[in-house]
C-alpha cells in the first residue's frame, strides 16, 4: 500500500496529521495511510468544543463499514473548531486526508516540534505495511476494532 505523506506536515505514530496555521491554530486529521487501512468511513464523532485535550488522549472516533477507530489528539491543547461536514459526509477523510477532511483545530500548548517529520512517519508506515500480527481490539488507527 502506497501512501501519501506530505512533507510540510508533522505526524503522531498513532497515524494523526498536524499541521500549524498561521492564526496560531493547529489543524487535525487522520493520514492517508490511516484512511486506506480504515477502508469507506461512514461515521465520524467529533470531539466537542471546548475540550480540553492531551497528548495521545483519544478525543474523536472514525468508523468504517468493518471497523471503528479512535483518533487521538497529537498535541495538548483546547478544541476551538470542529469540521462539521464530516458530520454528513465522512467519505470527504478517503476523498481528501489532508484538506477537506480535517476533523478538529487544536488551540495548542505543546509544540509540533514533539511530533513526527515525514521521513520518520515514513518508516512508521512502512513498517505497519508489514506487520501482520494485527491486535483486533486495541481500536487504534493501526489495529482498528472490528465492528
Amino acid at each position: 500500500m502506497s501512501s501519501i505523506i506530505l512533507p510540510e506536515l508533522r505526524y503522531a505514530e498513532t497515524h494523526e496529521w498536524a499541521l500549524a496555521q498561521d492564526d496560531g491554530l493547529v489543524t487535525v486529521g487522520i493520514t492517508d495511510h490511516a484512511q486506506q487501512l480504515l477502508g469507506d468511513l461512514v461515521f465520524v464523532e467529533l470531539p466537542e468544543i471546548g475540550r480540553v485535550v492531551s497528548a495521545a488522549e483519544g478525543c474523536a472516533v472514525v468508523e468504517s463499514v468493518k471497523a471503528a477507530s479512535d483518533v487521538n489528539c497529537p498535541l495538548n491543547g483546547i478544541i476551538v473548531e470542529v469540521n462539521e461536514l464530516l458530520a454528513d459526509n465522512p467519505e470527504l477523510i478517503n476523498q481528501d486526508p489532508y484538506g477537506e477532511g480535517w476533523i478538529f483545530k487544536l488551540k495548542a500548548t505543546s509544540t509540533l516540534d514533539e511530533l513526527l517529520d515525514a521521513a520518520a512517519y515514513e518508516a512508521i508506515a512502512i513498517a505497519d505495511d508489514e506487520d501482520e500480527d494485527e491486535d483486533e481490539d486495541s481500536g487504534s488507527l493501526t489495529h482498528p476494532r472490528l465492528v
